[in-house]
């Protein structure tokens, strides 16, 4: 078949470690090569694993939304899935503080349309989860638990639906250290820290609908991220613009700390 003769050629190229191809190495680049050649490279293989990782703004600050909070999708949007992934504290100075879970709320279809709608597909008003809260690093828990971490998701709709999932950060392509220093460094700041989303393995098939159609959220989906040492991220699908619109921004914070201290 085509496809067993692409990945003979790959494998006579770099040999069977498919898997264990660093990203921006040379034998990253002599695969690129060949899957040039094939008609198979994509937009996604190149952020997967050339020089540079996709890296992106999901939210601003103060507008993420915790455990037991509404997550939003764009009313427009007929085909949705969540994304379970990890999620990391950095200090300015790009140390890496804790981490915890997080839903990168997603919009396939606006994202199928074209790559430069990203900002359409990934900020929008609540579609940003993080929780259920920060295990700071120390001697019982650190990156390595990180980069050795399973997570778990469900989705339960109020039509009876159910899905399950996982997502293996032994799979992600890049180090979590890796993505920090590209998002973080000489050439781009985050002066009061940021969270960094490490990216996720899962991508949901099960049809919710029409045999061949795939999933899409529903209004109403429960959806449960989880791991043993991080806890669980619980929150309820609903449209985006239904949803408490995002009022406190830094202009609030600071009239509300100046009000603070006038007592």
């Amino acid at each position: 078949s085509k496809a067993e003769a692409v990945r003979k050629s790959i494998v006579a190229v770099i040999g069977d470690g498919l898997a264990s191809i660093r990203p921006g190495s040379a034998e990253a680049a002599r695969l690129k090569e060949v899957l040039i050649a094939q008609k198979m490279w994509s937009q996604y293989l190149e952020v997967g694993i050339g020089p540079d990782a996709e890296i992106f703004t999901k939210s601003q600050p103060m507008s993420a939304v915790g455990p037991g909070a509404e997550i939003g999708v764009h009313p427009q949007s007929e085909w949705s899935n969540p994304e379970p992934e990890i999620v990391l504290a950095v200090g300015a100075n790009g140390r890496i503080a804790g981490a915890t879970l997080g839903n990168d709320v997603n919009l396939r279809d606006f994202e199928g349309r074209s790559a430069l709608l990203l900002g359409k597909v990934k900020d929008n008003n609540a579609s940003c989860a993080i929780g259920p809260f920060i295990r700071l690093f120390d001697d019982a828990f650190n990156l390595d638990d990180v980069r050795r971490c399973d997570l778990a998701l469900s989705v339960e709709g109020l039509d009876w639906f159910a899905l399950e999932g996982k997502s293996s950060m032994a799979k992600i392509s890049r180090d979590p250290a890796d993505l920090v220093a590209q998002a973080i460094g000489p050439n781009h700041q985050y002066p009061d820290g940021m969270v960094l989303f490490l990216g996720t393995m899962f991508a949901p098939t099960q049809d919710r609908g029409a045999p061949g159609q795939g999933f899409t959220h529903h209004l109403g989906d429960i959806v449960t991220i989880s791991t043993p040492k991080l806890g669980a991220l619980v929150n309820r699908v609903n449209r985006s613009d239904k949803i408490a619109p995002w009022t406190f921004g830094a202009g609030e914070l600071i009239r509300s700390l100046a009000a603070r201290a006038r007592g």
